[in-house]
């Protein structure tokens, strides 16, 4: 469970297949988990345990379907298939504070202000808002924002930092970007004292 706990933090995943009874726990304590954790994505409940008090328990824990073994391939792929249109048609919104980013509309929100950002300055605020007030390593955006196999100037993560930081002040969102010598970056309210 440590590493589905790990991964579902650190990766953004479409749809997660979960089964209730793990070899190290219990799925379905693991998901309670992910939901008070803000955890957003779909989670399709795949397990043996198929009776009808079971599958409400699975359900109000924040499975968003559930699918009793035995199940038919074909009827496992269309559960996925639409649970994942239902994701994408879902508003892609995440807050700190008072302050938005809107992922269909790729802008941050602050009162009355909207500012537009780029792909990169959206992917790059997505996992700042994902985790605001922590440390995000500069090894965990660059491999989040331009993918793991990226062999450019890492440096190009402090030029899409700055822009991001532009950005907000822009939407006077009392929102900054701090930098963590050595080690990354948090995005934390302004009036928040320096750890």
């Amino acid at each position: 469970m440590h590493d589905a706990r790990e991964q579902a933090r650190t990766i953004e995943y479409d749809v997660v297949l979960l089964d209730w009874m793990l070899p190290d726990g219990d799925g379905v304590e693991l998901l309670r988990e992910w939901r008070r954790a803000g955890l957003r994505t779909p989670v399709l409940l795949l397990t043996a345990r198929g009776t009808v008090p079971e599958r409400v328990t699975g359900l109000r824990a924040g499975a968003d379907d559930y699918l009793p073994k035995p199940f038919d391939f074909d009827e496992l792929l269309a559960r996925i298939e639409a649970l994942h249109r239902r994701a994408e048609g879902a508003i892609d919104l995440r807050r700190v504070g008072d302050v938005a980013l809107d992922g269909r509309r790729r802008a941050i929100r602050f009162g009355a202000s909207e500012v537009a950002l780029t792909a990169r300055e959206h992917a790059l605020a997505a996992e700042l808002f994902s985790h605001a007030g922590e440390v995000i390593t500069r090894a965990h955006l660059l491999r989040s924002v331009w993918g793991s196999g990226f062999e450019g100037d890492p440096n190009v993560l402090d030029v899409y930092v700055g822009y991001l930081r532009q950005k907000l002040a822009r939407a006077s969102a009392p929102l900054e970007i701090r930098s963590v010598r050595g080690v990354g970056f948090r995005l934390v309210s302004r009036e928040e004292p320096d750890a």
